[in-house]
């Protein structure tokens, strides 16, 4: 059995809470507005109690920051979060680009000369 530090250090690490679907989903939503945890589960269908705890794991991993206004509490995307995300995919992304002009230049060719 894991033990719960073990859990919780999952929970926080950015790219094991962005592998869920609903999670990515949350992410999209609150991209376009503010939005509360009410708003934010309207647009699914799953219990309420569930999305609060896919809120709390991309709290606790800071891809979303929370505003109290009143009563009500707020989720905001963060910005530098997900830019750290995005700066570390960009290599990758360069790469396969590369690869993938590579292999057309070589496809071309190939039917150019087939022809």
């Amino acid at each position: 059995m894991q033990s719960n530090s073990y859990t919780m250090n999952l929970r926080r690490d950015v790219f094991q809470a962005i592998a869920d679907p609903t999670r990515r989903a949350i992410l999209t939503l609150v991209a376009s507005q503010v939005m509360t945890a009410g708003a934010i589960a309207s647009n699914f269908d799953t219990a309420r109690p569930t999305i609060s705890k896919h809120l709390q794991i991309l709290t606790e991993c800071k891809l979303l920051v929370q505003e109290q206004k009143g009563r009500e509490v707020y989720y905001n995307l963060n910005p530098d979060k997900m830019k750290e995300i995005a700066d570390f995919v960009e290599p990758f992304r360069k790469m396969w680009d590369d690869r993938f002009n590579k292999l057309e230049t070589v496809l071309k060719n190939l039917k150019k000369d087939g022809k």
